[in-house]
């Protein structure tokens, strides 16, 4: 019996270790970080090389995976791999919050 209150009980200690995603940050850590390549809002612009991926509208998880194997060297990319380096698992969270909380943009090549 004490076995079950043990592990509800760190199950319950867990749960609030765990920090939600923070859009706000997120949108703090992008101006900062990526907004020189995939702009503020995560759809670059016209005088942006357009070979940089649009952010904005992609999956959270998605987004945060990619950055974790940057980090990892799961992806190979030497700007990508030194820009993801110094994140924390915050930082990923909420920078995936924030791009997946925007709208995309359609890129159509004239």
């Amino acid at each position: 019996m004490k076995t079950k209150y043990t592990i509800a009980a760190a199950l319950f200690a867990a749960s609030f270790s765990v920090q939600a995603a923070d859009i706000a940050a997120g949108k703090a850590k992008a101006e900062a970080q990526c907004a020189a390549c995939h702009a503020v809002e995560g759809n670059w612009n016209k005088t942006m090389d357009p070979s940089y991926p649009k952010l904005a509208g992609q999956h959270a998880d998605y987004i945060a995976n990619t950055l974790k194997q940057y980090q990892k060297g799961g992806r190979n990319n030497a700007i990508m791999a030194g820009m993801a380096a110094g994140l924390s698992q915050q930082d990923i969270k909420d920078l995936s919050a924030f791009f997946a909380s925007l709208e995309g943009e359609l890129y159509l090549k004239k």
